[in-house]
C-alpha cells in the first residue's frame, strides 16, 4: 500500500507543479507493466479481462507456485501500445478486486521467464512471448499460385467477420464451379462443342423472344393508360364548360334586365 500512495503522490505533485514532463517518460520503450495484490484465484483470461479496457493486450504472465500450480499474486503483462500501460498505471493501481488492492506500475526491462531446452536445461526464450496476441483466422490456403494475392486475414472481433467468410467461400466456391465446366469441355470432341453452342444460341434466343414480347405488354398498357387519362380530361372539360357559359349568360341576362337597372338609381337616392 505504502508503494500505491507514493505513486498516487507522484502524479498529484506533477500535476500541482505543472511538470512538461510525465514520470511516465522513463518507461516509454516498455509495454510491460507489472500487477501485485493479485487474488490467488484469478487466471489469466480474468487478469486480460480487467486490463483489456485500456488497450490490446499481447502477453501475460503470471507465475505460479511449482508445487501447488497456484498463482502467487502478481505477473506481468505487454500491451501491444505502450501508451497503453500510462492509462493502466494511472486507472488501475490502487484500485480494490476481490478483496485486494491492486499495485499497477510501469516495467523498465521485463525479462521473459526461461523455457526448458531439448536437454533439460532451462534457457533464455528464442523469441518473444505473445500469449495473448488476439487470433487471426486466416482463410484456407490458396489452391493455386493465382490465388496466392487473394488470401486475406480476419479480426475475429471483427462484426463483418462471418459476412466476409461467407463472401470468400461463395466466391471459392463459384470459381471451382467455373473451373471443373471448363474441365469437362477440355476433352468434347468438335461436334458436342457445335451442339453445345447451338444450345446457347437457342437459349439466348428464347430469351430476347420473351423479353420483347414483354416491353411490348407494357408499352401497350402505358398506351392504354395514357388513352385513359385522355378521356378522363376531356369529359371533365365538357362538363365544366357548359356551367362556365350558363353562369355568364346568366349575369349578362341579370344586368340588361330593366329591374336590375332601375334598382341602382332607386339606391342611389
Amino acid at each position: 500500500m505504502n508503494v500505491v500512495r507514493e505513486i498516487n503522490k507522484i502524479n498529484e505533485r506533477e500535476l500541482e507543479l505543472g511538470t512538461s514532463a510525465s514520470w511516465h517518460d522513463e518507461y516509454k520503450d516498455s509495454a510491460y507493466v507489472f500487477i501485485g495484490g493479485l487474488n490467488f484465484d484469478l487466471t489469466e483470461g480474468d487478469v486480460i479481462t480487467i486490463f483489456s479496457q485500456y488497450g490490446e493486450i499481447m502477453d501475460v504472465n503470471l507465475p505460479r507456485d511449482k508445487t501447488t500450480g497456484k498463482t502467487r499474486g502478481f505477473g506481468f503483462l505487454m500491451y501491444e501500445d505502450q501508451r497503453s500501460t500510462i492509462l493502466a498505471v494511472d486507472n488501475l493501481n490502487g484500485a480494490t478486486v476481490l478483496g485486494r488492492t491492486l499495485r499497477v506500475d510501469h516495467v523498465k526491462n521485463y525479462k521473459q521467464p526461461k523455457e526448458k531446452g531439448e536437454d533439460g536445461e532451462w534457457v533464455e526464450p528464442e523469441e518473444q512471448s505473445l500469449n495473448a496476441k488476439p487470433e487471426v483466422i486466416i482463410d484456407e490456403a490458396p489452391a493455386s499460385d493465382s490465388d496466392a494475392s487473394s488470401t486475406f486475414s480476419i479480426d475475429p472481433e471483427d462484426p463483418m467477420r462471418d459476412y466476409l467468410l461467407a463472401q470468400r467461400r461463395e466466391m471459392k466456391a463459384l470459381k471451382k464451379s467455373k473451373k471443373s465446366k471448363k474441365d469437362k469441355r477440355k476433352d468434347e470432341t468438335p461436334e458436342e462443342r457445335r451442339a453445345r453452342k447451338e444450345r446457347k444460341r437457342e437459349r439466348r434466343l428464347r430469351k430476347e423472344k420473351g423479353k420483347s414480347e414483354g416491353m411490348k405488354g407494357v408499352e401497350e398498357l402505358l398506351k392504354n393508360l395514357g388513352r385513359q387519362e385522355s378521356s378522363r380530361d376531356k369529359q371533365r372539360d365538357y362538363r365544366d364548360t357548359p356551367e362556365r357559359d350558363w353562369d355568364r349568360t346568366r349575369d349578362r341576362q341579370r344586368s340588361d334586365s330593366p329591374s336590375h337597372r332601375n334598382r341602382g338609381p332607386e339606391h342611389s337616392h
